[in-house]
Order: C-alpha cells, then sequence, then structure tokens
C-alpha cells in the first residue's frame, strides 16, 4: 500500500491538482496585461469611429455603427445566451457550460482582435479599430466556442483557454488562406468557420481520448431541467441565426437573399427534425438532442449559399438534407465513430457542424457550378463579397470579385472551392491534434475521470434551498447539488403541494 501511495503517478497528482487557484489567475493576468501594452501600442480608431477624420458636414447616418450595430447585437446574444444554453445539457455541469462559453468568448475576441488586426487592418503602423473588427473577431471566437463542444466536461478552464490562444491564429490564417488567396466563395462561413471548428474540435478529442470514459459517465446525462434550458438556448439560436448569415453582407439584394435563405433553410430543418426524430423511436417519441441540434442544421449549410440565387427550393432541400444528416448522425456515425476510432465528441459537434458543414459545401460548388461561365464574374460582384476584409485600406464594395480579378470560369471556381474545403479540413484537423497533445501536459489541471461533467469541481455551487432562500416548510423542494451529489431521486421532480 505504502508503495502504491508512493508510485511517481501519486506524487505527480499532488504536485499538479485540479486546483487553479494560482495557474488560472496568472494566465489571465498576464494576458490582460500583454494585450493592455499591444493596444497601447499598436491599436487606434479606424475612420467610423476618429472625429478628425470624419468632414464637418459628414451624415451620422452613414457611420458604420447604424448599419451592423443591431446584427452585432443579435449575434452578441447568440454566443453568450444561446449557445450557452444550447451547451447546459449535462445535468451537473450546467454553470460549467454557461460560465465557460462567456469567459473563452471574452479570451478569444480579444485575442482575434489583435490577431486580425495585424492580418486584415494594419496599416501607418496602426490596427485600425472599430466595429466591424468586433464583429469578425466575434466570428473567430465562434470557432473556439464550437470547438470545445468536443472536449466540454473532462477539461479545465485553464485548458480551454489555451486551445482558444492556439486555434484562434490557426483560424485567420486558414481563413486567409481560403477566402483572401483561394477567393473560396463562403460568405457564411460554412467552411471556414463550421468546418474548420468542427474537426479542430474532434482533432483536441482524439489528443485527449480518455479510455475511461470511453463507456460514458453517470453525470455527462441531461436532466429534465437542463434539458429545457438547452432547448431554449437552441430556439434562440434560431431566431438569431439569420443575422449571423447576414452580417458580413454587403447591404441590398445579397442581404435579403440572405435573410429569406437562411429562415427557409431552418424552418425546413426544423419540421423535418420533429418527423424524423418520431420515426426513429419505436412509440413515437421525440428525442431531445435531436431537436436541440438538427433543427439548426440548416443554418450551418446554408452559410455557403446564402447569398447566391439559389431559389427558395433549393435554400428548402439544403434544410431537409442538413436536419437529415444531424439526426441520422446522431443515431448511426456517433457510436460508430466512439468504437471503431476512439472519437469522444461530447456535444455532438460533428453531427451539428461538421456533416451540415460537408452539405452546404457541396452544395455551394453545384451552385457554382450552375451559373453559366459568361456571367459568372458579374454575379460573383453582385453577390459575392469577399467575407474577410480586404488587405489593404479598400472597402469591401471596392473589392473585385474572383470572377473579374483572377478571370476565371465557373468549374475552375468550383476546384478552388474544392481546395478551400480540403484545406479547412486538413488544417483544423492536424492543428486541433497537435494542440491536444499540448493541452495533456498534466500542470493544467485536466480533471479525472471520476470528477468530469461537475460543476462542484471549480465552482461554488449552494444548495437549490440556499439559492431560493426557501424555509423549512420547503423541504421537497430540498435538491442537494453540493459536492458530487447528482443522482436523480425519482424520475420526475416533486414539487411542495403549498408552492
Amino acid at each position: 500500500m505504502q508503495d502504491h501511495l508512493n508510485s511517481p503517478r501519486d506524487r505527480m497528482s499532488k504536485v499538479f491538482s485540479t486546483s487553479l487557484r494560482c495557474r488560472l489567475p496568472v494566465l489571465l493576468f498576464f494576458f490582460q496585461g500583454a494585450l493592455l501594452v499591444l493596444f497601447a501600442l499598436f491599436v487606434t480608431y479606424d475612420e467610423h469611429t476618429d472625429a478628425a477624420s470624419q468632414p464637418p458636414d459628414a451624415d451620422p447616418s452613414a457611420n458604420q455603427l447604424y448599419a451592423i450595430f443591431s446584427l452585432f447585437q443579435d449575434i452578441q446574444l447568440m454566443l453568450l445566451v444561446g449557445l450557452g444554453l444550447l451547451l447546459a445539457f449535462m445535468k451537473g455541469y450546467g454553470i460549467s457550460a454557461v460560465a465557460y462559453n462567456f469567459l473563452m468568448a471574452n479570451f478569444a475576441t480579444q485575442w482575434a482582435l489583435i490577431v486580425q488586426g495585424f492580418v486584415y487592418h494594419y496599416h501607418q503602423g496602426k490596427i485600425h479599430l472599430g466595429l466591424y473588427n468586433i464583429l469578425t473577431a466575434e466570428f473567430a471566437a465562434v470557432t473556439v466556442l464550437i470547438s470545445a463542444g468536443a472536449i466540454l466536461g473532462h477539461t479545465s478552464s485553464l485548458q480551454l483557454l489555451l486551445m482558444a490562444l492556439c486555434e484562434v491564429p490557426l483560424y485567420v490564417a486558414c481563413e486567409w488562406l481560403t477566402v483572401s488567396h483561394f477567393r473560396v466563395v463562403d460568405i457564411g462561413g460554412t467552411i471556414t468557420l463550421h468546418i474548420f471548428a468542427c474537426y479542430f474540435g474532434l482533432g483536441v478529442s482524439l489528443a485527449l481520448y480518455r479510455p475511461g470514459l470511453q463507456e460514458g459517465h453517470p453525470k455527462a446525462v441531461p436532466s429534465y431541467l437542463s434539458d429545457f434550458l438547452s432547448l431554449v438556448g437552441t430556439i434562440i439560436l434560431w431566431v438569431f441565426w439569420p443575422s449571423f448569415i447576414a452580417a458580413l453582407i454587403r447591404q441590398g439584394d445579397a442581404q435579403h437573399r440572405a435573410v429569406l435563405h437562411t429562415w427557409i433553410t431552418l424552418s425546413a430543418s426544423a419540421l423535418t427534425s420533429f418527423a424524423t426524430s418520431s420515426l426513429l423511436d419505436k412509440k413515437g417519441k421525440l428525442t431531445l438532442g435531436h431537436l436541440q441540434n438538427a433543427t439548426l442544421a440548416g443554418g450551418v449549410a446554408i452559410g455557403a449559399v446564402a447569398d447566391m440565387a439559389i431559389t427558395p427550393t433549393g435554400a428548402f432541400a439544403m434544410g431537409i438534407l442538413s436536419a437529415l444528416a444531424c439526426i441520422l448522425g446522431f443515431q448511426y456515425m456517433t457510436p460508430f465513430l466512439a468504437s471503431k476510432i476512439r472519437l469522444q465528441d461530447h456535444c455532438g459537434i460533428h453531427n451539428l457542424h461538421g456533416l451540415p458543414g460537408i452539405i452546404g459545401a457541396m452544395g455551394g460548388i453545384a451552385a457554382i457550378l450552375l451559373i453559366p461561365d459568361e456571367n459568372y464574374g458579374l454575379q460573383l460582384y453582385q453577390v459575392f463579397p469577399p467575407r474577410a476584409p480586404p488587405l489593404d485600406n479598400t472597402t469591401m464594395a471596392e473589392a473585385a470579385s474572383t470572377g473579374q480579378e483572377l478571370g476565371r470560369t465557373a468549374s475552375r471556381q468550383a476546384l478552388y472551392q474544392v481546395a478551400g474545403l480540403g484545406s479547412s479540413f486538413i488544417i483544423s484537423l492536424a492543428g486541433g491534434f497537435l494542440t491536444g497533445l499540448v493541452l495533456r501536459l498534466p500542470f493544467l489541471g485536466q480533471p479525472p475521470d471520476d470528477l468530469c461533467f461537475d460543476d462542484s469541481l471549480y465552482f461554488k455551487i449552494p444548495r437549490l434551498t440556499e439559492a431560493l432562500h426557501a424555509g423549512p416548510s420547503h423541504e421537497d423542494l430540498q435538491m442537494p447539488l453540493k459536492d458530487h451529489d447528482y443522482q436523480l431521486q425519482d424520475s420526475t421532480v416533486q414539487m411542495s403541494a403549498n408552492l
């Protein structure tokens, strides 16, 4: 027994405990200090926020704020509320899911402001900062939040932040390659965001594989309340998803078309999800996991073709196909991947972002091939401004189209679409795996198997009665959530008769 207690593994666990009292504050304070210095040295206002650069008779309504602020707020709500609640489906990990989502969103957005600033907005020795920069930085943060879904519950906050630190620069580099170099048409980020985020997260998950979680975990299951909150998060995402797609599209008919197509695909996905989920159950009952994910699958797929003239019928078909792929992925592909290649995907990001993303990418290639060669350049200029801002100081409206700039035919552009898809897949998967190897370092506070998916490991969790200030007469409300007691006493929560 003494030898066992003095084993190297036991001594290592004592040195590298799960307590983050020093490690997390040091990382966050160092990060904030470094960004403070970078902001002081390199960041200034852009032309929309600098009064000195505006002519005296400038029209205030022409400021960029009025064009994108409402979309910016919609995306804020999606990221911090919708996505946070969507991830809160595990009965003992809801607080961690929402809090870590909030933490990573801010961390990744700040980091992306600097990384994207040097790549896209740096001239005359300064990063020129405006609301547009924050908007595109939040798109970069979305990739981190999606990727975290594959490893949420068995990683520490320190690991998640270091993943964000590695992922954001790789995302920006991959986006530059696919959008600015290959000139891939992907206005809603299906290829550059959803596919990248999905396979980066799966790459990290492969590197962090834990045999002890192969058969699941008793705490990695939903409860009545957690499933309800997750479904509310899904509905919030569903409502505001058109803003996410249309935010970076030039105002006019293209943006109008993108909103229209996004709503059609989301609505088709919703009805298809209800029908398919009921069909797959022997008693016709609905599976909440299907509804929480597949109803959003159309929004993932439509990003690559949202502003194209694909007709409402095309958008409708894409919504149906993406929802079917998502549900069938949960039903059949997830168990297969878990057993055959040891892929642990706790939030099912492959089914919501990977499979619908591939369908959207293929739909984009098909749509481009249907555009006549002689009209290709003109249509691209009218419909497909680059998703990433130009490298010089010109506006997106002044940027030349892919067809006009490179003289590409539709068939040639389709090949570039394939190249962009392949690049995003390979770079994200390889980058995620290498990042996962870094995250295996023992001092990063990764929880042991028995403490995974447990809020109380990193948070002070009060009893429900304390939170509600319930008196002694409300004994039926006492549901102990402190420490590691998450056993569900009954299939339904018995409420007091005197409430």
